[in-house]
């Protein structure tokens, strides 16, 4: 069923267009770049999925949410160093066969995520 992920600023109350988001592999202490998004204007991958449902497989994975840039693009004034320069999120497939979404709530000072459906 795939990888998705769907972020929203809550600063501003809208879908964060343009944030990179960067998905990695864990793999012991070693994490692999898989795939570099922007994402569109809903918030999510233009490309749909960060993993394909025949490329899903067990395992740990990183999703690395570039915050800090983001937050500038929109011309938000933060103090340097910012409290959030990049937001990881590690977690782990346990069943490749099933969907598993991982969406992000965020301003520069917090952030939410849960396994969404």
């Amino acid at each position: 069923m795939g990888l998705s992920t769907h972020v929203l600023d809550t600063m501003h109350g809208c879908p964060a267009a343009g944030m990179r988001v960067t998905l990695f592999a864990l793999d012991g202490e070693g994490a692999t770049p898989i795939k570099s998004v922007i994402l569109n204007a809903d918030g999510r991958n233009p490309d749909g999925l960060m993993i394909a449902h025949d490329q899903m497989r067990v395992g740990r994975f990183r999703l690395v949410f570039h915050v800090a840039s983001y937050f500038s693009d929109r011309g938000v004034q933060l103090p340097e160093p910012n409290f959030l320069q990049e937001v990881p999120i590690d977690f782990g497939i346990a069943q490749a066969e099933q969907h598993y979404h991982v969406p992000l709530l965020v301003s520069p000072w917090s952030y939410s995520t849960y396994r969404g459906s």
